[in-house]
């Protein structure tokens, strides 16, 4: 039957086993696999709570003590004194029981209570560590996987373990003391009955182990298609412009239900086969009552037991198996939990950024002199995305990189920032090669003012002021000045403390590149990136926007990713770009006399703009 329930799987080629994550220079790193090891690792950060820890241990050891001393003193009572008809000592024995029963209760709360604070305290620090790592991670790590599957690890795969712990760990320390200390109990009482009592435990073992050996990969299954179905929501609320203009809806939803399909079934057979697991305790717990009354009271009919402890079996043996099925629940509810700590772990153990500068440099007082020397760069290995290209930009000058789509222009900015370092050549700024300079180093020295500008939600005043944390009020000001985005800014209901998201709701694209190009005057960098800046801009704004950017690159070497050629006329370099290599180089003026690439391509675009 199984068979069945898991095919689905199979074919949809659902890859149950963990991969191994290439790190830089080839090296690879292993994802946790097991969940022994997993567990380890959880452990280290429980362990940072040891204090509150021993508390919930001690109170676990009570409440189960206390859990186990309540039955025993009803069959004492029942032999001793309601047999007896001594009903003084009977009103001590259950005035005892209320107390032990209170202690009961408020050790159980305790340990609740303090188990929480530990918790929360674990997750809380493995998701700042995470979020962390995120973001010392390398730009290749993040190009290669959706946000919002990243995002799930960061929520859902985190919350996972954050249930599991609040639960879980308690109901299974609890289970194992109660589970040792019944067996204790019984075979005290009647070793006969208790080997009697213990025959249902192969058919509990065997159960638990044929359930929990298909849940753990149905769990794994579930946590990656939640994981697939977050980064494709994710992905589709982010392009609903794109979705809507050409009228994908249906198959967006197509999509969505595909991935909501795969998460169903997942879910389903994993929660369903895990359920099997209450019936079949249900089932033995019942079995083992009524070999428990059957023997018992055959044991008491020849004076081999009495009633009290017969009493006290039928209570234990309800308490022996609820531990087991305790534990039999939260094993399955662990395989979930160690499904998303894994998930979290392989991030964690991918390589940072930072991992190997060591031994690098700082940059200081940097003059903005850069030079390319023989630089070829692929990202998949195979072929080249750039080939062999030189060149030298001197302190303040301007260089532009044209060319079509592909060619190589933004990787030339990517090489520059080291968000990937060369595989062939050298690049150097001042002098200094930067695959020997801390990345953090080299981007304090750089500002960028993209084509699609992001801004972040908050004030306009805390967007510009992200240029430069420490900048006063009167610097922002100034830096909006300069940019020409003062004048706006001072129209709005709260100034510069008005607020915006992250989409810039409320004010224009242009007015987007203003504040883009403010936060950048502010960073004061040697050397400046600008990504044609000015398309799909009025008229008026764009005059804005160049005078804003002519004031920002005064004096600063400045590399340009030019889109529309009449605004790079003043470049004093500009590098033609076609399938990663260089194949024209000068001025405007020289390139126009060539009559080459650069030249065809300027007048088919000043037609079409006259046109």
């Amino acid at each position: 039957m199984l068979k069945k329930f898991t095919e689905p799987f199979k074919h949809e080629k659902i890859n149950l086993q963990e991969r191994d994550l290439k790190g830089k220079e080839g090296q690879t790193t292993k994802r946790a696999e097991d969940w022994k090891g997993t567990l380890k690792r959880i452990w280290r950060y429980l362990a940072e709570s040891k204090v509150r820890l021993i508390l919930v241990l001690i109170m676990i050891f009570l409440s189960s003590f206390f859990a186990l001393l309540g039955p025993f003193i009803v069959g004492i009572s029942i032999d001793e004194f309601i047999v007896d008809q001594d009903t003084e000592l009977l009103t001590y024995a259950l005035m005892g029981l209320a107390v032990i029963y209170l202690l009961h209760s408020t050790a159980v709360f305790l340990q609740h209570f303090w188990m929480v604070r530990i918790a929360q305290k674990t997750v809380f620090t493995m998701r700042t560590k995470l979020f962390e790592h995120l973001h010392k991670l390398p730009i290749p790590f993040f190009d290669k996987r959706k946000h919002g599957e990243l995002m799930s690890r960061l929520t859902n795969d985190m919350e996972n373990v954050s249930n599991t712990l609040n639960s879980s760990v308690i109901q299974i320390f609890a289970s194992v003391l109660t589970l040792i200390g019944t067996i204790s109990v019984m075979l005290y009482l009647s070793p006969l009955l208790t080997l009697i009592t213990l025959m249902i435990v192969p058919a509990m073992v065997f159960g638990m182990k044929w359930i929990t050996k298909r849940t753990g990969k149905l769990f794994k299954a579930q946590q990656k298609n939640l994981g697939e179905l977050n980064g494709y929501i994710q992905e589709t609320m982010s392009g609903q412009r794109i979705i809507k203009t050409f009228s994908q809806e249906d198959k967006v939803i197509e999509g969505f239900e595909q991935r909501n399909t795969e998460l169903r079934k997942a879910g389903f057979w994993a929660q369903t086969i895990s359920g099997f697991i209450p019936k079949l305790m249900n089932m033995l717990n019942n079995l083992s009552f009524a070999i428990i009354a059957g023997v018992g009271g055959i044991f008491a009919l020849y004076d081999m037991i009495t009633i009290g402890v017969i009493v006290i079996f039928a209570e234990y043996a309800r308490q022996f198996t609820r531990p087991l099925n305790d534990l039999a629940n939260q094993f399955n509810v662990l395989l979930s939990a160690i499904a998303g700590a894994e998930r979290v772990f392989s991030i964690m153990d991918e390589p940072d950024e930072i991992s190997d500068e060591d031994n690098q440099i700082d940059l200081v007082n940097v003059k903005g002199d850069v030079t390319f020397e023989h630089v070829s760069f692929s990202y998949e290995k195979e072929g080249n995305t750039v080939k062999d290209i030189s060149f030298t930009a001197a302190v303040g000058e301007t260089l532009a990189f044209v060319g079509p789509t592909g060619a190589g222009k933004t990787t030339m900015i990517s090489l520059l920032s080291r968000f990937y370092d060369p595989d062939k050549g050298t690049i150097t700024v001042d002098g200094v090669d930067i695959s020997k300079v801390k990345r953090e180093s080299l981007r304090k020295h750089m500002a960028f003012v993209l084509q699609d500008s992001f801004l972040f939600q908050g004030t306009i005043r805390e967007n510009i002021r992200y240029g430069r944390l420490n900048a006063t009020d009167e610097e922002v000001e100034e830096a909006a000045k300069l940019a020409n985005a003062h004048s706006f800014i001072s129209h709005m209901a709260d100034g510069y403390d008005s607020k915006i998201d992250s989409e810039g709701e409320g004010i224009s694209q242009g007015q987007k590149q203003l504040l883009s190009i403010a936060r950048a005057l502010l960073a004061d960098p040697s050397i400046l990136v600008l990504d044609e800046a000015t398309s799909s801009i009025d008229t008026v704004t764009e005059l804005k926007i160049q005078e804003a950017l002519q004031r920002l690159m005064k004096g600063r070497t400045s590399f340009v990713i030019a889109h529309r050629l009449n605004t790079i006329q003043q470049a004093d370099q500009i590098l033609v770009l076609q399938e990663g290599e260089v194949i024209e180089k000068g001025s405007h003026d020289e390139l126009l006399e060539d009559q080459g690439f650069y030249a065809d391509l300027y007048f088919s675009q000043l037609k079409r703009e006259v046109g």
